[in-house]
């Protein structure tokens, strides 16, 4: 077995142990390891109490990796996320204190509850993988990953994230209501003994690391995308800036993220080649948080993901 067939059934075995803690949300993991495949960020939105913060959890849990999370609050500020310069007595001098960003996984809990300077204090990290300290830049780990939790349905006291900070994350997942067999499953393990705090006595155990992410990233890379396959990426994308629906279109940056996560979908699902429907399973969490609706669109009830799939079905699919 090579390195990548390898690596395709170790992040296979990272879904199974995230299951483990999480019912119900197998799209979410999905795109979660889609995302460590192409390092990108994910925005993870949802009700309270879909088991966001949990499933985060349960995904570093299964992976060997470095991980932090920070409680974004209305009194956090740049250097709680970035770290800072300490005045050492002993030496009398400024030495540095790394703060939680410096990690392979980061949880931003609760991001549109601290304010925009907070907020943008991620903004370097996560375009450079880099943080600027006194004019000196310092490297972050390889992987550098954030995923970002918000509700939905809470707007007092939080701050949303600007289009700029937006169109930094790969992917944006939401975590629907479960179903009522989903609801059942998820009473009978908590009745069962199932505690969400301690998630080793639920069997979740590291079977992944940066070796098998690092084969997978180089096998992802390696997959084929056919001109036909890329001119289609740039339609779809090209016809959200036409849509009469959106005053915001896609950037070229949401065209790249979509060709990554297509790429990263193919060879999770055991090609080396990318086909449309790749592209079109992509195009809602890769495209939805990049585009605006216009006011009056918004009025009349219209859903971002209604007017995605009205793009996906204007444009001709190649053959």
């Amino acid at each position: 077995m090579g390195d990548a067939a390898r690596a395709r059934d170790a992040l296979g075995r990272v879904r199974q142990e995230v299951a483990k803690a999480v019912v119900g949300q197998d799209a979410a993991v999905t795109g979660l390891v889609i995302a460590l495949l192409c390092r990108g960020h994910v925005l993870l939105e949802g009700v309270p109490g879909v088991a966001k913060t949990l499933l985060v959890r349960a995904l570093s849990a299964s992976l060997q990796l470095g991980t932090a999370r920070v409680q974004f609050t209305p009194d956090l500020m740049p250097g709680d996320i970035t770290g800072s310069l300490v005045y050492d007595n002993r030496t009398s001098e400024f030495s540095f204190r790394e703060g939680p960003v410096f990690t392979n996984l980061l949880l931003a809990d609760e991001i549109n509850r601290t304010p925009p300077k907070t907020q943008a204090a991620l903004l370097e990290a996560m375009e450079e993988r880099q943080v600027s300290i006194d004019g000196r830049p310092r490297k972050l780990p390889d992987p550098f990953v954030v995923i970002a939790t918000q509700n939905p349905v809470e707007y007092e006291g939080t701050y949303p994230l600007p289009e700029a900070q937006l169109d930094r994350f790969l992917l944006k997942l939401t975590m629907p209501l479960p179903s009522r067999d989903v609801e059942l499953e998820v009473l009978a393990r908590h009745a069962a003994g199932f505690d969400p705090r301690d998630l080793a006595a639920a069997g979740v155990s590291p079977v992944a690391g940066p070796a098998d992410l690092a084969a997978a990233t180089r096998a992802v890379r390696a997959v084929r995308v056919e001109p036909q396959v890329m001119a289609y990426i740039v339609d779809v994308v090209r016809a959200t800036r036409q849509s009469p629906s959106l005053s915001l279109g896609v950037s070229p940056r949401g065209a790249t993220g979509l060709l990554a996560a297509a790429r990263a979908w193919a060879w999770m699902s055991g090609r080396d080649f990318v086909t449309p429907d790749d592209v079109k399973a992509l195009a809602r969490p890769t495209l939805r948080h990049r585009v605006q609706l216009r006011a009056e669109a918004e009025l009349e009830g219209v859903q971002v993901d209604g007017v995605l799939d009205a793009v996906l079905a204007s444009v001709p699919v190649p053959r």
